[in-house]
Parts: C-alpha cells; structure tokens; sequence
C-alpha cells in the first residue's frame, strides 16, 4: 500500500513555489489516491493536470499499481484546513457547532484555530419591549464544529 506521507511530501515539494494549498490526502484501501488541493482564487484544471504528472513521476507503478485522482476541495464542502477558512473572510457561511446547532453568517476573522462568524439575530435589548435585529459575534474553535462551510450565492 502507498504511504499517505510519501504523497503528502510529493504534494509539498510541487507546492512549494505556489500559491496552493494541501487540503487532503486520501488512499484508499485498494491504493486510489485522491489528492485535494486549494488556492485563494481557484483552481485551474492545467495545474492539477500538472500536479498529477508530477506525482506520477515520482510514484513508481512497477512497485505499486495505483489510481490518481488530482482535483479542487468542492464548493459547498466542509473546510478541512485553516486556510480554507482564511480565505473565506468576509463571505458567507454556515457552521454546525458541536452541539448540533447551526448558523448562517459571515466569517468575520480566523486566528490560529479560532474563528469568529458574525449573524444578524433578534437581541433583547434594555428597555425594549421587542428583540432588535444585532449583529452578534460567535466564535469557534475549528477542531470542535462539526463542520463549517462556505455558502453558494447567486445574489
């Protein structure tokens, strides 16, 4: 079986001089690799074409068959890494917090494993008979939502 760690390298090196990023390293148990990878504005199908080469040359298929699968993290799809969520500042997003509850709101700012989504809720306010519509902060830890992701807008 191919070692997650040897692609993961791989990946890295190819990396390295680019604005990429790694979002996830997949293999399964009959060795098909799926190589995720992620950039602030997009990713150009030429350059995962480029990455799988790469890859391909640096993987020998004499010692080990394998499929290889070189694509973009989806949209709509759970973040993976911190820097899905740093490049999602300032647009929309829901996040399913560890108790189950979810939110839509904007990602208001990202430092180290904490974010922070800002959402437009009714508020009690002092001397107010009625709720008012607030802006109010919520802030996360990223390894204890269930999943937060980027919302699809046609607006």
């Amino acid at each position: 079986m191919i070692d997650k760690n040897v692609v993961k390298k791989i990946v890295d090196e190819w990396l390295a001089d680019k604005e990429y990023f790694l979002v996830d390293v997949e293999i399964s148990a009959d060795d098909k690799i799926v190589v995720e990878i992620d950039h602030a504005d997009g990713v150009w199908i030429n350059d995962c074409e480029e990455l799988s080469r790469f890859i391909e040359d640096h993987l020998s298929r004499d010692e080990e068959d394998y499929e290889l699968e070189v694509g973009s993290a989806g949209l709509g799809q759970p973040f993976k890494v911190a820097q899905q969520y740093v490049n999602c500042i300032g647009k929309e997003v829901e996040v399913l917090d560890g108790e189950g509850r979810k939110l839509k709101g904007t990602l208001k700012s990202v430092e180290g494993n904490e974010f922070v989504v800002t959402v437009n809720e009714k508020v009690m306010v002092e001397g107010k008979k009625r709720p008012q519509k607030m802006d109010v902060d919520h802030r996360y830890r990223m390894d204890e939502v269930k999943y937060t992701k980027y919302i699809i807008s046609f607006k």
